[in-house]
């Protein structure tokens, strides 16, 4: 099991590296009026940085894929055209800079990605003066704001469709469990803070040492805490590679019975697909994108290119989409702050979206449950925002 957390720790450092940075340049909320104006009579520019050039085959994997969805959203755009210029980051911030800066003197009207938050940050600030609109593939917060927005879906928009949804359902009495990793924690608050916005109420917050003895050794306390604060759910923020299967096997065998407590899930419970057989998490919930359209998404990706899509290439067609859908305004300021901030938002292939003012997004969720081994969509994903799920 140690090797597990090893994992674990490996994952988080990854995560931490979306989600951790603070005092960053570029935040800010934007003017109504950020971004440049284009020609509607002609091809679109827009730039696309991604991690390729690295070294790391696995950037090298998501350039390629990032690319690849991008450019089968522009086949299947009509009645505006897209003139898409790759550049590579090489995954460094100031390589990102640099690219940013290079794109928008090459006439990149709006800039798309990078991947990684300090990048996407760095090309941010790189453009500022220059009035260019960045919609980077982060899922990162802390970065959004001034002229960057951020497609990745992020904590708070799972945490709020989980929170939503468990208040309707009966379930909304919820206790926090996180471990104590910047990146839990940080998803902690996201829950916390969901939970002050809807009708549920917070009965309390566990943390616990990401390690196989701190887990252990907490569980009694744990699970007593549980017990007493009258918890109707226990809202997890470990994942299936790191403290989940532990955390979820062990409750019930301290007296906190899944059956009468709902478990939840801030990250997704189906990945890897071998998860779903966790004697834990069966009757567990947790969010993830509209399965049909991602499925078709998938489909097509692998008609076209041979391989599946990796799990974030759906972010490059989706901010490729969104150009596409205000290009064909046939509006000269198509792609400034206010345009990209449309309250009904866009239809990508995940579900819709909608960027916000302060630079985040919104996703529309479906919640589903494990049973029998299966993922089965018991809430299904809203396709429009003011409606069920919103």
């Amino acid at each position: 099991m140690f090797s597990v957390f090893a994992r674990t720790r490996k994952a988080l450092g990854a995560l931490i590296a979306l989600l951790s940075l603070s005092a960053l340049a570029a935040c800010g909320v934007q003017s109504p009026q950020v971004g440049q104006n284009i020609n509607p009579g002609k091809p679109v520019p827009v730039a696309l940085l991604v991690p390729g050039g690295s070294g790391s085959a696995n950037d090298a994997n998501l350039a390629a894929s990032l690319e690849n969805a991008a450019r089968l959203a522009m086949d299947e755009l009509s009645g505006v055209e897209i003139d898409l210029r790759v550049y590579n980051t090489g995954g460094s911030p100031n390589q990102a800079a640099a690219m940013a800066t290079k794109a928008v003197n090459d006439g990149a009207k709006i800039i798309l990605g990078p991947v990684f938050a300090q990048s996407a940050n760095a090309a941010g600030v790189a453009v500022a003066k220059r009035n260019v609109n960045v919609l980077s593939f982060s899922n990162n917060t802390g970065i959004a704001g001034g002229n960057v927005f951020v497609l990745g879906n992020t904590f708070q928009n799972v945490a709020d469709r989980l929170v939503r949804y468990a208040a309707r359902s009966g379930k909304g009495r919820i206790m926090v469990l996180h471990g104590n990793d910047q990146a839990e924690i940080q998803g902690s608050q996201a829950i916390q803070a969901a939970i002050s916005n809807s009708g549920a109420t917070l009965a309390g917050t566990a943390s616990f040492e990401l390690s196989q003895n701190g887990i252990i050794n907490a569980m009694p306390a744990i699970s007593s805490k549980v017990k007493s604060s009258g918890a109707q759910s226990v809202f997890f923020t470990s994942g299936t590679s790191g403290a989940l299967p532990f955390l979820a096997g062990l409750l019930p065998e301290n007296g906190v019975n899944p059956a009468s407590t709902q478990f939840i899930g801030l990250q997704r419970w189906d990945i890897p697909s071998n998860a779903l057989a966790l004697p834990g998490v069966q009757g567990g919930w947790f969010a993830l994108p509209d399965p049909g359209l991602s499925n078709r998404f998938a489909g097509r990706y692998q008609a076209r290119y041979g391989a599946a899509p990796h799990p974030i290439a759906g972010l490059a067609y989706d901010g490729i989409a969104a150009i596409g859908a205000l290009a064909k305004s046939g509006r000269a300021n198509a792609l400034t702050t206010s345009a990209l901030t449309q309250s009904q938002g866009f239809a990508g292939v995940n579900g819709i979206f909608r960027l916000r003012p302060n630079g985040t997004n919104e996703r529309g969720l479906a919640i589903a449950q494990i049973r029998n081994n299966q993922v089965v969509v018991i809430d299904p994903a809203p396709r429009s925002f003011g409606g069920a799920g919103f």
